[in-house]
């Protein structure tokens, strides 16, 4: 499977698409200047306290206060506040982590009053992005994350990405990183180190305790709210996290994007940094690499799955819908039970990339074809594991209920992906009346006469809705031919199928469209 990553930079946004095997399967949209996102290290204060919800809302400077729940302190946080002491002291001399006494975890089953105070600076970072009217979730067990691993300030763990199956490869790489890494820290092991070797390995380690050892300096001048540590950019942090030997190509049409892509591409894969290339074609990105079209085809309410079937997908507050249904398919010599289940396997591929598509979180219900036999239920079920196990969001599947019914939660960080498909009607321009269509034709002959007779145009082409240019033209005594011998002038009927039907098009003998 060959993956491409297409890159649409305009002074107001990026658009990120994802395609494998020339299928969208992500689109991720990120405004310029864009600030809370997932991963940001900010010095934030404490606003308010709610004991009720075990929770503190938290001023980050978005404008709705962040929320920070007792859970998502992290075991080290009082070790962490101490750390921010001693960081924003002018008089303390300490620079690295490892000098700093850790203090015990806190309280499991505590209470968040216990543990900090109205007005209190505090370390936090984005966990979720604001999304509708709620301010972004934070959590203080704060991580930095880089290619081939994640580190974990203040904690000794080492663990490893489940997705490497090797027992061998798992013990070397455990050994390796507690052999290399400084005290007071622990490291998460990404499926990307599998297989890397030391020295690539600590080379990224050394860089992200130096990120996260560069807020000894910067902490004695900030004041909250700040931002201390920003996520790499959106169209970087996704290439670090998607990135395999599979990619094929990488188009930007940004020279100062692709170089960046290329500079990051060189510092993890050199040998890779010439699948970037920069896009100058005449046509928008999008447009040219058919993106736009399965962009408008893929995010509607009604997604169209194959051989008549098709998906019907409704959001709600709560959560997610979608309804799968067999629509006019049909197949001689079929029974009712094998045709669901068909359609059924065919849905869950196109759920699972829809799922992905956008972005879509929470809890997801998907009300199958009716199925009777227990396993092809659980064939459904083990398919959808199987499709969704190059998601990279957590999320969790329940096997199909009696009534052919699954239930999927998954973790949701950004704002869910809205792309309006509908477009105005060139008809009526969204007012729903249109013209008399008895009218047109005089309507035609109107425009044509003034520009015959008052421009002095020797030669006109009329470009209309093929069913309207039959009508001008049918017979030996047409409507054209009148009106050649009325004005004794070339006039030649074009039928052109994107035009809509009460549309009208006039072109001079240079074939420049008159503008009336």
């Amino acid at each position: 499977m060959s993956s491409e990553l297409i890159v649409d930079v305009s002074p107001s946004e990026s658009v990120i698409a994802l395609l494998e095997d020339k299928r969208l399967v992500e689109l991720t949209r990120e405004k310029s200047g864009a600030k809370f996102a997932v991963g940001d290290i900010y010095l934030a204060k404490v606003k308010k306290i709610m004991p009720s919800l075990n929770a503190a809302f938290i001023d980050v400077g978005y404008e709705k206060d962040a929320f920070l729940h007792y859970l998502d302190l992290g075991p080290q946080f009082s070790t962490l506040n101490k750390f921010l002491q001693h960081a924003s002291s002018k008089k303390s001399r300490i620079t690295s982590i490892s000098k700093i006494t850790s203090d015990s975890d806190i309280d499991k089953e505590g209470k968040i009053s216990d543990v900090m105070k109205v007005g209190q600076s505090i370390l936090v970072q984005v966990s979720k992005e604001p999304i509708s009217s709620k301010g972004p979730r934070l959590t203080s067990e704060i991580s930095i994350a880089g290619r081939y691993m994640v580190l974990l300030p203040f904690s000794e763990k080492v663990t490893i990405s489940q997705k490497i199956k090797s027992g061998e490869e798992r013990n070397r790489l455990k050994k390796l990183i507690q052999s290399i890494k400084p005290k007071k820290f622990g490291v998460i092991i990404r499926t990307a180190a599998e297989g890397k070797k030391v020295a690539e390995l600590d080379q990224e380690l050394k860089k992200l305790v130096a990120k996260w050892e560069s807020l000894f300096n910067i902490l004695k001048k900030a004041k909250p709210p700040v931002l201390l540590i920003g996520e790499l950019d959106r169209t970087i942090a996704m290439l670090r996290d998607i990135y395999s030997p599979n990619f094929s190509s990488i188009y930007v049409n940004d020279p100062t994007s692709c170089n960046d892509i290329c500079d990051y591409l060189e510092t993890i894969v050199p040998e890779k940094k010439k699948i970037v290339k920069q896009y100058t074609g005449k046509l928008p990105i999008f447009e040219h690499f058919g993106i736009d079209k399965q962009i408008k085809s893929l995010f509607g309410k009604t997604v169209s799955i194959k051989n008549g079937a098709y998906l019907i997908v409704e959001h709600t507050e709560a959560f997610h819908v979608i309804d799968v249904n067999s629509g006019n398919r049909s197949k001689a010599g079929i029974d009712q039970e094998t045709n669901a289940m068909e359609v059924n396997m065919a849905a869950v591929e196109e759920i699972a990339r829809q799922l992905r598509l956008r972005d879509m979180g929470g809890i997801i219900v998907i009300d199958f074809i009716d199925m009777h036999n227990a396993d092809n239920r659980q064939k459904i079920y083990d398919h959808m594991k199987a499709m969704m196990a190059a998601d990279r969001s957590k999320h969790n599947i329940l096997p199909l209920s009696k009534f052919c019914l699954m239930q999927i939660t998954r973790q949701r960080v950004r704002p869910e992906q809205h792309v309006d498909t509908a477009e105005v009607c060139p008809v009526c321009n969204g007012t729903g009346k249109v013209t008399p269509t008895v009218l047109l034709v005089d309507e035609i002959e109107s425009k044509m006469e003034y520009l015959f007779k008052d421009l002095n145009k020797k030669k006109l082409t009329i470009q209309v809705h093929p069913f309207v240019a039959a009508y001008l033209t049918k017979g030996w005594l047409s409507l054209a031919q009148k009106w050649r011998f009325k004005y004794l002038k070339r006039i030649q009927v074009e039928g052109v199928s994107s035009l809509s039907y009460l549309d009208c098009h006039f072109l001079d003998e240079n074939l420049d469209e008159m503008i009336l």
